[in-house]
């Protein structure tokens, strides 16, 4: 018997899709993205979810809920992960190239779209910034709970005093071959302590380890060693557009640290966002703020597309 691939009921269970499709990437990679929104033809906004390592398009099903009724909503599964099958081109540029493919698949020639990144998926937008084709289609940004360089030495997941010790110990943790088996108990205390922040749910945990668990342990060590070295701090600067910025007060794996840099590196920042006591899954952990902001963006900047 297959195990889900997410959580089948309750606010985190992924809504059922409008439409799905492939988009092929520059070097052949197959993504699988899905689109939500009105099916009777209805003008409306989009918006691009990108989600973070280990996750899946199932990782924004509250966003995806809550906007598919007056957006038109494009999530995609990051290559390896979700439905998109693993390749063997693991780079910030490979990101790069996936999420042009999407937004050439899923847009039309000049249409503008809030894109909203979480974790790996705003490391994606930094690293896409500069093209082109992003440049055309983004309107506005929402990054969550991401950082653009030195995402092992900032990470408090290890807890000791910063410094060589704690950075080779979070790498050896986070890149970690290990399978991380069936979701236990244990489990789930040790994703909670990672990745969120202490008074998250039981609902919110295991809508969580369920999606990350599904990763393949080959494609979750081969994206770690990508987020080691990532070094993405020249691309903020290229993303000139209005941008706000999310993050949790106990994030252990993107700290503040990373929020307040990005904040005060970024052309054009028109919000930032501490949540008190929340961790790294803030698009989980605080679904109706996330929500909301990217509404608010969608509002203000995205041009109208005809429904899905």
């Amino acid at each position: 018997m297959s195990v889900p691939l997410h959580v089948t009921s309750g606010p985190y269970a992924p809504p059922v899709a409008a439409r799905e499709l492939t988009a092929v990437s520059a070097d052949g990679a197959r993504l699988h993205v899905e689109v939500h929104g009105p099916a009777d033809g209805t003008p409306v906004p989009t918006v691009v979810l990108a989600h973070g390592w280990t996750c899946s398009t199932a990782f924004w099903a509250a966003q995806i809920r809550a906007l598919a009724a007056d957006h038109r909503v494009v999530a995609y599964d990051q290559r390896g992960h979700g439905r998109s099958p693993a390749n063997p081109l693991c780079s910030a540029d490979a990101l790069a190239d996936d999420l042009e493919a999407v937004l050439a698949a899923t847009l039309a020639p000049g249409e503008k779209a809030v894109i909203a990144g979480h974790s790996m998926g705003g490391m994606t937008v930094f690293a896409a910034a500069s093209r082109p084709a992003f440049q055309e289609h983004a309107a506005a940004v929402l990054l969550c709970s991401t950082g653009s360089s030195r995402l092992v030495a900032e990470s408090t997941v290890v807890p000791l005093r910063a410094g060589r010790l704690r950075t080779g110990l979070t790498g050896r943790v986070l890149g970690s071959r290990a399978p991380l088996g069936p979701v236990t108990p244990v489990a789930r205390r040790i994703l909670k302590y990672a990745t969120m922040g202490p008074g998250s749910s039981p609902a919110m945990v295991e809508a969580c380890a369920r999606i990350v668990h599904t990763c393949p342990r080959a494609v979750r060590h081969a994206w770690s060693r990508v987020l080691d070295t990532l070094e993405l701090d020249h691309a903020v600067r290229e993303l000139r557009m209005p941008v706000e910025v999310i993050v949790g007060t106990a994030d252990r794996m993107t700290p503040p640290v990373h929020a307040r840099a990005l904040v005060a590196a970024l052309p054009n920042c028109i919000g930032s966002h501490e949540l008190l006591g929340l961790g790294h899954m803030t698009p989980v952990e605080a679904p109706e703020l996330v929500t909301a902001r990217i509404r608010a963006l969608a509002a203000t900047y995205a041009t109208v597309k005809e429904g899905a």
